[in-house]
């Protein structure tokens, strides 16, 4: 999970999932944006935590992605004043939608959450009318989402009890239930224990244990702290311009839209390969007039 007020936020009245959601996407972006999609609310998402999870891309190309769906209308940024019963704090917030919103779109929704009373995930304003084109079916096949942790868990549990090994079918489909404990604060150990442990002797079918256990064990949904939003600003999506400092182009400030891949810092570059250190470092010592290092 994220600190307080920076993990992923849902924007409200999106379509359901279905295939071809991210069709009008490239690869890369496509992939990404299923990732983030399948997260539960309040995961982390800035582009050094993505990169960790999605073994593909390294830190520049997921932050690539993310100015790429930015773009597209799937994130933006919103700074918003709230009070809380500690009292009046500045968070920011990242809002994701599933469903391409247009600009307009955002800025109404940013307009929105002032003076509103947020206490459930469930409970953020906005405008139900999607003014973005409705996505067709792909005449390609979509890349595949990135497993979440909810579906490799699952996937996992014959390794504590052969007994309850799941199938890839019976993961996709359990996969929505495990996904939601892990949301209302379980842990991963927790889920496990909660699938495997007292197990009946003779076990038939496993998944149909694992359904009923992960409904009728599901743990209470956590209460959101009530609090007041008494105003809301957009906020650039990679740094801390905000639309009163000067205007938001799809979300992003100047600065940060031409931003080229070629000016991201090194540092959330992936780091040379150990075969091309050596490379390297043979060629100096060449270069010097040493024989090369031998390697084992």
């Amino acid at each position: 999970m994220a600190s307080p007020g920076y993990g992923k936020r849902p924007a409200p009245d999106q379509c359901p999932r279905r295939r071809g959601d991210f069709a009008h996407l490239p690869k890369r972006e496509a992939a990404v944006a299923a990732f983030i999609d399948r997260l539960p609310e309040g995961a982390a998402m800035d582009h050094k935590t993505l990169a960790k999870h999605i073994a593909d891309y390294g830190q520049a190309a997921i932050r690539s992605a993310l100015k790429a769906l930015t773009n597209a209308g799937h994130l933006r940024r919103i700074k918003e004043q709230v009070v809380r019963d500690d009292g009046v704090r500045w968070v920011t917030r990242t809002y994701w939608s599933r469903t391409a919103r247009s600009a307009a779109w955002w800025q109404e929704f940013c307009r929105s959450v002032r003076g509103v009373m947020l206490d459930a995930p469930d409970d953020a304003p906005g405008n139900a009318t999607d003014d973005a084109p409705a996505a067709t079916e792909p005449a390609a096949v979509e890349p595949a989402p990135q497993r979440t942790t909810a579906y490799r868990t699952l996937a996992a549990l014959g390794r504590t009890d052969p007994r309850m090994t799941l199938s890839a079918a019976d993961c996709e489909r359990l996969e929505p239930l495990a996904a939601t404990w892990l949301e209302y604060g379980a842990s991963v150990k927790h889920l496990i224990h909660a699938l495997t442990d007292g197990l009946p002797d003779a076990i038939h079918n496993p998944a149909g244990i694992a359904k009923r256990r992960l409904e009728d064990k599901m743990p209470p949904k956590p209460a959101r702290e009530p609090e007041t939003v008494l105003r809301s600003v957009m906020v650039c999506m990679f740094c801390d311009t905000t639309e009163e400092d000067e205007p938001l182009i799809n979300g992003m400030c100047e600065a940060c839209r031409s931003e080229d891949e070629d000016d991201i810092p090194a540092t959330f570059r992936p780091g040379p390969r150990p075969a091309d250190v050596a490379a390297h470092a043979d060629a100096a010592r060449i270069a010097a007039g040493l024989p090369p290092r031998s390697r084992a």
